[in-house]
């Protein structure tokens, strides 16, 4: 997984370019008929039941657009929330808070969305030893925050882009000639350019599972789209030789089943691309 300075970096770029697309040259409105020097306060005020993201992340933005604004918070990342809450309150120049609130708003209301649904996938899982994983399948330039919101719900990330974890999927395979070809050219290449990378190879039935486990170093094996009789089968053959992970249209009703097979992980991408938005607003106080 990336680092913790680069997880920094990447929601820095995410803030200034969240700034720069919704302010640009300025917030007109608010310059055209509140005064440079006025002060005011806002709360976040939740409008939906869920659990609240995104707070330490809105705190970052504000600071961002100015650091002399002051934030009290109630709510912390993570808490269940009801309708009526109120998270924190913001206090200071006018214009600032009005030039934060639409980026504050627009990523708080996705990321509690994601911790949301995160959450009551985990809560499915409770009383097995499988955890829940997110997926690439994140909005662009939002990927940061959307997998921190997946953590906050309680789940885990997955890798976070191509660099940091070897993922062999079945196009990776076919191009390459094989699975055994793909596994030996991809530690082939890690040997030669000094790269200490985990490899992920994915099965499409038990044969290529029993294809996989013929190679040494491979950290995890993805079974893709099998049913619950063969993903049993699959754990079975593995049997703790390396990790093991479910994915393929695992949804709410089938992810208890999956579960109890046995794999140590099921990742969906669900929990990023299939989202509505937590109501919340900016209400000034």
């Amino acid at each position: 997984m990336i680092s913790e300075e680069q997880f920094q970096q990447e929601l820095q770029l995410f803030i200034a370019n969240g700034i720069r697309e919704d302010v640009g040259p300025g917030d007109y409105s608010s310059l055209a008929c509140i005064p440079s020097m006025a002060t005011g306060k806002a709360k976040l005020l939740v409008k939906e039941d869920g659990i609240i993201a995104g707070v330490a992340l809105a705190k970052m933005i504000f600071n961002y657009v100015d650091p002399s604004l002051q934030i009290e918070t109630f709510i912390q990342d993570g808490t269940p929330v009801r309708y009526g809450d109120v998270v924190f309150h913001v206090s200071g120049s006018s214009q600032s808070i009005l030039k934060s609130e639409r980026l504050v708003l627009n990523t708080m209301q996705r990321m509690s969305a994601i911790a949301t649904k995160t959450n009551s996938y985990v809560r499915l899982l409770e009383g097995t030893k499988t955890q829940i994983l997110d997926t690439r399948k994140t909005t662009p330039g939002f990927r940061a925050a959307e997998k921190w919101a997946v953590t906050i719900g309680g789940g885990v990330n997955h890798r976070f882009a191509l660099y940091d974890m070897i993922m062999l999927k079945d196009n990776h395979i076919d191009f390459a000639g094989g699975i055994t070809k793909a596994i030996d050219k991809t530690k082939a290449y890690l040997k030669k350019n000094n790269l200490d990378l985990k490899i992920i190879v994915e099965a499409r039935d038990l044969a290529e599972i029993e294809e996989i486990l013929k190679s040494e170093g491979v950290y995890r094996v993805l079974i893709d789209n099998f049913n619950y009789e063969d993903t049993r089968k699959a754990v079975a053959m593995i049997n703790g030789k390396c990790q093991s992970e479910s994915s393929g249209n695992i949804n709410e009703t089938t992810i208890s089943e999956y579960a109890d097979c046995g794999v140590d992980y099921i990742s969906s991408g669900a929990l990023t691309h299939s989202v509505y938005n937590m109501d919340l607003s900016l209400k000034a106080i």
